[in-house]
């Protein structure tokens, strides 16, 4: 058997090492090492030994097999190396100094990407870190903890998008302070960006869009220190322009305003400006300070700290940004609208 075994070896490295095609080495593959193989064959065969002898001949077997694997790997190398040369000389020849091919179309990010990740930056530079949360979520984190009472509009099923019971789609990126507020204790110093969802489909709204949302809490937090904030946010995003914070209501700070820019295209002046509609001024996002009712959902004490937060919408920025009229153009996929970011 040994002898037997010593001579399909030999055998096997020989034909092996001239299959003339893949297509043959996959026929030996079968007659050597297949179910019904020689191999498989010879292994039936070691129940009829004793036990030394079956020690013995196994470990031949086992030689037997690693040896004629790694022939047939070898060869299976060789045989398509010989392919691609043939292929090579029977087609006009290549000449592998020529340039690489330019593909025209290289993919950028989306401008709400640019947007956003900008901000970001912005942000991160003056000490906000990044906080997320999830988009599915609860009445109490969206509404209840933000100090929104039970008949407010926002609550409606025409405004909100609900699952189930308290579970919902949330409409802002606030639910996300109040579940890092309810995790840590201040100072905290956060921005909450990401999709939030409500039900409203026209020119300046969509049904999922994007926020970016500002929190600081600590101890003698001002109303000029959000300010400041904003001063250097818009800044960076436009250039140096005076800003306008309006009276305004939201129930989750006090006192709250609307944050407006002097009107990128007229410059204030608002003569015959169809951007700001003859105002001067460009609507941006919404401010305040953290409501005390707010602090008491989330264990903080009011009487001790104070805080501002901040909102604004990505696609309302980047519209001002880059000039675009219409928010649904952002998610139609229209290749010529894309490619030109």
């Amino acid at each position: 058997m040994i002898e037997n075994i010593h001579r399909i070896r030999e055998e096997g490295r020989s034909l092996i090492s001239s299959a003339p095609s893949p297509q043959e080495l996959d026929h030996l593959r079968v007659h050597y090492l297949g179910k019904k193989g020689l191999l498989t064959g010879l292994l039936h065969q070691l129940k009829d030994l004793d036990n030394n002898r079956r020690r013995e001949v196994g470990a031949l077997l086992n030689q037997l097999k690693t040896d004629l694997e790694s022939h047939f790997d070898h060869r299976q190398v060789e045989l398509r190396r010989l392919e691609i040369e043939k292929e090579l000389a029977s087609s006009s020849p290549i000449d592998f100094t020529l340039p690489g091919r330019h593909f025209a179309g290289v993919g950028s990010l989306h401008p709400v990407t640019k947007v956003l990740e900008e901000i970001v930056a912005i942000l991160r530079r003056v000490g906000f870190s990044v906080a997320t949360g999830p988009e599915i979520e609860l009445d109490f984190y969206n509404f209840e903890a933000l100090n929104t009472p039970p008949d407010h509009p926002a609550r409606d099923l025409q405004d909100t998008f609900y699952i189930e019971g308290p579970v919902l789609l949330r409409s802002h990126t606030s639910p996300v302070q109040i579940r890092a507020m309810k995790s840590r204790r201040p100072p905290m110093q956060i921005i909450a960006p990401g999709r939030v969802y409500r039900s409203d489909y026209d020119l300046t709204h969509t049904p999922m869009f994007h926020q970016v949302e500002g929190l600081l809490v600590d101890e003698s937090v001002s109303l000029s220190d959000l300010k400041g904030v904003l001063h250097h946010l818009v800044k960076n995003l436009f250039g140096a322009r005076p800003l306008r914070f309006r009276p305004s209501y939201f129930p989750f700070t006090e006192p709250s305003a609307e944050v407006d820019m002097q009107c990128i295209q007229c410059r204030g002046s608002g003569k015959d400006c169809r951007l700001c509609k003859n105002s001067g001024w460009l609507e941006i996002g919404g401010c305040g300070m953290v409501h005390p009712n707010v602090f008491k959902a989330v264990g903080y004490e009011p009487d001790r700290y104070t805080g501002f937060a901040f909102g604004m919408g990505i696609e309302r920025i980047a519209m001002l940004k880059y000039g675009i009229d219409d928010l649904r153009s952002f998610f139609e996929n229209d290749y010529r609208m894309l490619e030109q970011f």
